[in-house]
């Protein structure tokens, strides 16, 4: 689905620009891939400092097999969803609070890892 709307994106975007030229159709197309790898890269990047200091500081403690790396975050992702937003039982304890930011942070992180 992501493809398609990129697709249909760079498609219009070749109709206000050159559109005599094959070649920005392509160029487009692949700037917009480009822009959502580094979307996707910069969510798992903000998703692992919460997860760090957010839920590590008590995973380490109380729960070491859910410990978060960023080689096994991913495929957490929908514990943390059903935990955190479904549920809404972590973060656990009253010191440790999730900003609207932060869990905003965490839905875009888990939604790119659903779209792979």
């Amino acid at each position: 689905m992501t493809t398609l709307t990129q697709f249909i994106i760079a498609l219009s975007l070749s109709f206000f620009g050159e559109s005599n030229n094959e070649n920005y159709l392509v160029y487009n197309y692949v700037e917009i891939e480009t822009s959502n790898r580094v979307v996707r890269d910069s969510s798992q990047t903000r998703a692992f400092e919460i997860l760090t200091n957010k839920c590590n500081v008590c995973h380490v403690k109380r729960n070491r097999i859910r410990v978060f790396t960023k080689d096994n975050m991913n495929n957490w992702s929908a514990d943390v969803y059903k935990q955190v937003f479904i549920k809404k039982r972590m973060p656990r304890g009253k010191k440790i609070k999730l900003t609207s930011e932060e869990y905003q942070d965490l839905l875009t992180w888990i939604s790119s890892v659903k779209e792979q």
